[in-house]
């Protein structure tokens, strides 16, 4: 146990800060999905991981694995549409999907293999990630979740449990066992007083706090935003004024894999990201989305910045201790919401 210097505060409440705003952003995504779909979203973490690495095989000029997958789910996809379509004896709609995956497909196995190699800017690289991460969200709820969309919060949590052991693998055999890094959007340090602080830090604390406006105002001024808010109080009356489910459900995943392909890019220059990095850090999104009851927003913002930033102190003078501290933390929660909230059966929501 180190003694602790009151000097060095401003630098752990920096670095907690900045770990606490990327999980700030995974404690919306969990929240979100779970307010629309009911899902315990457990490989939110995941699409962090995917994230990280494939802008890290993207920099090395290989064409990342995430691409196959891709191209498989796709393909799976279209598969159960068309064969939905034809039980509906609409011939030319199941062609059209079977078309339209094709073309899709092919595009995006055409521009990855020609950009890969040629290791294009490092902006061109994060939008060709997103393009390939960020769909994975609506293809898993399509291929894992919608089939299950009547079933208990159990059954989908199994589910999850599942498709996050399902994903580590691929992972693991896409990347490899070894740890990436990415390289800095930004280079350099600002000085606050005695403090100094990176500019990647920075940007890492400001682009979260853009992405979260950004949330409140497609839910705020957005239709599809809206719609999203209805599912989430009453997803009965939002399906009787004509809300699809499963539209909703795939926008939400669409955005929590957006949230956490980006989440990953931003921690990407600062933690060396492996195949199964994920699950801990989307525990610790999902600590603070438990602070926030899985329902408000704002909570669990407050409480993974609470996260990052006990986190930050206890890896200083408690390294070895330092998740055992977080995680704990998640146990008077559960306690206090226990006794504090009433329960409603599934089946009176």
């Amino acid at each position: 146990m180190q003694v602790f210097d009151p000097a060095i505060f401003p630098v752990l409440a920096a670095d907690g800060l900045t770990n606490g705003a990327v999980y700030a952003l995974l404690s919306l995504a969990l929240v979100l999905v779970f307010a629309v779909t009911r899902i315990i979203f457990i490989p939110q973490g995941e699409f962090v991981v995917f994230g990280t690495l494939t802008l890290a095989a993207l920099q090395q000029g290989r064409t990342p694995g995430t691409l196959w997958l891709l191209l498989a789910l796709l393909a799976l996809t279209a598969v159960l549409e068309a064969g939905h379509r034809l039980r509906l004896r609409q011939g030319r709609a199941a062609l059209g999907v079977a078309l339209l995956a094709l073309a899709v497909g092919g595009a995006v196995w055409a521009l990855t293999g020609w950009l890969a190699p040629l290791r294009p800017p490092l902006w061109t690289q994060v939008l060709l990630t997103l393009a390939l991460v960020v769909p994975l969200g609506p293809l898993l709820y399509r291929t894992v979740y919608r089939p299950l969309q009547g079933a208990t919060v159990l059954v989908l949590l199994i589910a999850s449990v599942a498709l996050h052991l399902v994903l580590t693998g691929l992972a693991l055999i896409f990347f490899g066992p070894e740890g990436s890094r990415t390289p800095a959007f930004v280079d350099g340090q600002v000085t606050v007083g005695q403090v100094s602080v990176t500019q990647q830090s920075l940007l890492v604390i400001l682009a979260s706090a853009l992405l979260m406006l950004a949330l409140y105002a497609f839910f705020e001024r957005t239709l599809a935003g809206k719609a999203l808010r209805a599912t989430a109080v009453n997803r009965l009356g939002a399906r009787l004024v004509g809300i699809s489910p499963s539209s909703a459900g795939q926008l939400t995943f669409a955005l929590a894999a957006g949230i956490g392909a980006l989440g990953g890019m931003l921690i990407g220059p600062s933690v060396a990201m492996t195949y199964d990095s994920g699950f801990l850090i989307g525990l610790k999104g999902f600590v603070g989305a438990i602070i926030g009851g899985l329902v408000s927003y704002p909570v669990a913002a407050a409480g993974a910045l609470l996260v990052g930033l006990i986190e930050s102190f206890a890896s200083f003078s408690l390294s070895a201790w330092k998740e055992v501290i977080v995680f704990t933390l998640i146990l008077p929660v559960l306690l206090w919401r226990s006794l504090t909230t009433r329960h409603v059966p599934e089946d009176e929501e």
